[in-house]
């Protein structure tokens, strides 16, 4: 039987932590980007980040507690960018309009919705050898008051887009921080 010498394990070990590392650091590169915003809409639909949406009377409340309200438009498919999707709700905190998630299904749908924040927020960086398909995909646009961030889960052929108040979702942590014992 051969004898490995001592020297040779944390060599082994070495080789086999660098190759783990270099294997999540491109499945990182692959499902996540960031870019600056082209157009901060500064909210959504003509609604400003901060206002209370209580008096909009398209909107009927689906969900409300101590610090949250979420809405929902009354009467309408919800549509996003005229893309047919599953919810479409906006969101206050402490009475003040802060974030839209958006959920939908289908490979289809998420091209659609991809390819509509990029047009109009800024195209995504392809770098050489970055995949724009995976298990999982995530893309963010960063403006001056707005942050607008795409997940999709390929394995469950689902999607989210958050488009959020940089100034004010922050709260939504910090008030569910606040009522956890």
């Amino acid at each position: 039987m051969p004898y490995a010498s001592p020297i040779e394990y944390p060599a082994v070990r070495l080789v086999g932590r660098v190759l783990l590392l270099s294997a999540l650091m491109v499945a990182a590169a692959e499902s996540a980007s960031a870019i600056t915003m082209a157009n901060d809409p500064h909210g959504f639909h003509q609604i400003p980040w901060g206002v209370p949406l209580t008096d909009i009377p398209d909107l009927v409340v689906i969900r409300t507690n101590s610090h949250t309200t979420d809405y929902e438009f009354r009467d309408r498919t919800p549509l996003y960018a005229d893309i047919p999707v599953e919810s479409l709700q906006l969101s206050t905190v402490d009475a003040q309009f802060a974030r839209v998630t958006v959920r939908y299904r289908g490979a289809q749908t998420h091209q659609q919705v991809l390819q509509f924040l990029e047009r109009s927020y800024g195209v995504i960086d392809r770098l050489p050898g970055q995949m724009m398909r995976g298990l999982n995909q995530q893309y963010t646009w960063r403006g001056p008051d707005t942050e607008i961030s795409l997940t999709y889960e390929a394995n469950r052929d689902r999607g989210f887009v958050f488009i959020e108040s940089r100034n004010l979702a922050p709260r939504f942590q910090d008030r569910i921080s606040d009522t956890a014992d």
